[in-house]
């Protein structure tokens, strides 16, 4: 292991940030004119929140939204040790994890779709998208909810998968000031220490400042992470009727490009576990991102309301990596290749809309019309060294020797692309009698892509619109049931260009789900069960007339049966519950069957999670808590040439509140140190799953 990077960078930020908390005359206001979110959550807090504002853009109780909604609050966030974003989805159906590119983004898939490979899976942060471009694996400590909109969002959001997408609401500024220490260890060096201060800066304006280092250390030989963020956000008030919130995030991420282990004859307990393939001399890949957020909202009327938003992003990552090229014959040599990347990526967008409540008739409107637009470039140069009779860069993958000798690097990727997107849309939500709500969408996009190749000399442009509808129903049966029913479609493109030089036509979606909604009276407890089939087209494949290209033949398709369960039981129990039966499949290609399973996505997946509350004999409460997660088999790579199986693990968690200002929290992940496997890419590059961790932490609050 390397030496643990020094947190001491972030301590002036951290003891800085304490100013912001303290009273002044402006935090006897009695007006609040945001809703509060509280910096400390209190454990009589709900898993069944009632609204999520991604899922129309409105403010929507859940119940009456005609789709399937999951909301993983802070509350569970914190019972269950969350620091990172793909930790939030343990307890969610049908998510599963893929390729994470060697530690260094995030990569899932909603509803057996995953997206583009080389450049991880899209989601929303405030309702703008996050991830296009070059972003670390996503720390949580800047987030308040996690909204989980399930089916295609192209009809709000423009280009996305049909499967669904995450929108990530962050904790904004509040003028009840508040301060909250997090002081976190545990096994395999790991060291946390964040914190999160809000209060009044003035009559008028309410500031937040987040602050997190982090030193994670892993089962596997050489792989370390360190990671430190700086997240301010601010609130100005002109008036009851006007908002100016502005929130931003500086982050820097590193830790060794890790492509994992390789299967040796279909056997993916062949060699250690914790064997590094790389080369530790290589050091970490480096990610730097920053982003901002602007946004002005304006109260017209009682009825009408506007909002104006632009946001920026900015994103690297830079450095060398040692990654599995070839097994050979013997079953224990492996070749490698060696990699330098240079990417750089910009990302401006803007976003406008005017939300309006109106009767006609019998009819009640709920109307959002806007627009949005965004320009996005990226850079990508990469260096690559493949191995040679000469220079076969071996390792023995069970008695691993590092330092042979590198292949030389020479250019292989040198590209700039460019991106613009104008998109109109229009959604009206109509309630008509006391139990039915209808839901109309409807969004169009023109976009280009230009993409230069400085090594050939080449460049494909494209110009394409897509029209994107969306229609959902639901029907509320009593005080207790919703039934509901969508239609969607979506649409992304699908970069580059075909063997005669033309751009790709982009990938389309259509989808239907139907589904129930229970919630009890009180609103404490609520369960979803949808039904959904989803199909996809345009995918790309190989060329039956030249291997070496592409061609839009390939389409996929998957259906299932999803469950989620959350809420309180009685006045001591939190519990949250899911079970996902997906079957997607690859239903026309070029050189794989139909039938062919899509790349780790489990048939099967359940979890459950339930956490007991009480006082305690001494301070002031206490919790206990445990979880399951069950996964199943899943197909290995793209022509399901190997399984992962199956497997379940157990989480532990406890809280012990001392006082109103201190709390410790123990959570245990992998209770049983289970072998286990995350996710694949192909036969050489398995991403063995984490083992047993423990975590202890202290938090203060002030």
């Amino acid at each position: 292991m390397r030496a643990v990077h020094p947190l001491s960078p972030l301590a002036a930020a951290l003891f800085a940030a304490a100013a912001l908390a303290e009273p002044t005359e402006a935090a006897e206001r009695e007006e609040a004119v945001l809703p509060e979110v509280a910096v400390v959550t209190s454990g009589a807090a709900s898993y069944n929140p009632d609204e999520a504002s991604g899922a129309t853009r409105t403010d929507t109780p859940l119940r009456e939204v005609p789709q399937a909604v999951r909301v993983v609050p802070r509350a569970m966030i914190d019972d269950i040790g969350a620091t990172r974003l793909e930790q939030t989805f343990d307890y969610v159906s049908g998510i599963a994890r893929q390729d994470s590119f060697g530690g260094l983004w995030d990569n899932f898939a909603v509803r057996g779709f995953a997206g583009n490979e080389n450049t991880g899976t899209g989601y929303l942060v405030n309702g703008f998208v996050a991830n296009r471009g070059f972003t670390a694996p996503r720390d949580v400590a800047t987030i308040e909810r996690v909204e989980v909109l399930k089916g295609p969002t192209s009809s709000l959001y423009g280009s996305g998968e049909p499967g669904g997408t995450l929108n990530l609401v962050t904790k904004q500024p509040q003028f009840k000031p508040a301060q909250n220490y997090e002081l976190e260890v545990g096994n395999r060096d790991r060291y946390r220490v964040a914190a999160d201060v809000t209060g009044p800066l003035g009559e008028n304006v309410a500031g937040r400042l987040i602050a997190v280092g982090d030193h994670q250390g892993s089962q596997r030989a050489f792989v370390d992470s360190q990671r430190y963020l700086l997240a301010p956000s601010l609130t100005w008030t002109l008036g009851a009727d006007t908002v100016v919130q502005y929130a931003g995030e500086w982050q820097r991420f590193s830790t060794p490009l890790d492509r994992g282990i390789v299967a040796v004859d279909g056997r993916l307990d062949a060699m250690g576990r914790k064997t590094f393939l790389g080369e530790p001399a290589d050091g970490d890949i480096r990610l730097d991102s920053q982003s901002h957020q602007l946004g002005v909202e304006h109260q017209f009327s009682p009825a009408w309301k506007g909002r104006l938003s632009l946001a920026y992003r900015g994103g690297s990552l830079e450095g060398y990596s040692t990654e599995p090229f070839a097994l050979a014959a013997d079953d224990r040599t492996l070749r490698r290749q060696r990699r330098y990347r240079n990417y750089q990526s910009d990302d401006t967008a803007l976003q406008a809309d005017l939300t309006g409540r109106f009767d006609t008739g019998a009819l009640s409107h709920k109307l959002l019309v806007g627009l949005d637009a965004y320009r996005f470039s990226s850079s990508q140069v990469q260096l690559r060294g493949n191995p040679t009779a000469a220079t076969p860069y071996p390792i023995d993958i069970y008695e691993p020797v590092y330092g042979s000798t590198p292949p030389p690097l020479l250019p292989n990727t040198d590209t700039h692309e460019r991106q613009t997107n104008l998109g109109l849309y229009a959604q009206d939500q109509i309630a008509f009698g006391e139990r039915w709500r209808l839901l109309g969408g409807l969004r169009v996009d023109s976009y280009r892509q230009t993409l230069d190749n400085r090594l050939r000399g080449t460049r494909v442009e494209q110009d394409q619109t897509a029209v994107s509808p969306r229609l959902g129903l639901a029907y509320l049966a009593s005080n207790n049931v919703t039934l509901f029913a969508n239609a969607s479609r979506s649409f992304r493109p699908n970069p580059g260009s075909n063997a005669a030089g033309e751009p790709f036509t982009p990938e389309r979606g259509r989808a239907v789900e139907a589904g129930l909604k229970f919630e009890t009276d009180d609103r404490r407890l609520g369960a979803t069960l949808s039904a959904f089939t989803i199909h996809k087209r345009n995918v790309l494949t190989a060329d039956p007339a030249d291997p070496s290209f592409s061609t839009t033949a390939g389409e996929a398709r998957s259906r299932g049966l999803e469950l989620d369960v959350a809420g309180r039981l009685g006045q001591h129990w939190r519990v949250s519950g899911s079970v996902a039966l997906t079957d997607a499949e690859i239903t026309a290609d070029t050189r794989l069957p139909a039938g062919t399973p899509l790349r780790n996505i489990p048939r099967t997946s359940a979890s459950a999670l339930a956490v007991y509350e009480d006082a305690a004999p001494v301070g002031q409460r206490y919790g206990l808590g445990a979880g399951v997660r069950y996964v199943g088999k899943r197909s290995g790579d793209a022509a399901d040439s190997f399984t992962l199986p199956s497997y379940t693990l157990v989480d532990l968690l406890a809280y012990w509140q001392l006082s109103k200002q201190a709390r410790l929290t123990l959570n245990v992940h992998n209770l049983f140190d289970r072998d286990y496997y995350a996710s694949s890419y192909s036969a050489l590059w398995i991403a063995p799953g984490a083992g047993r961790t423990v975590r202890l932490g202290l938090r203060l609050s002030y």
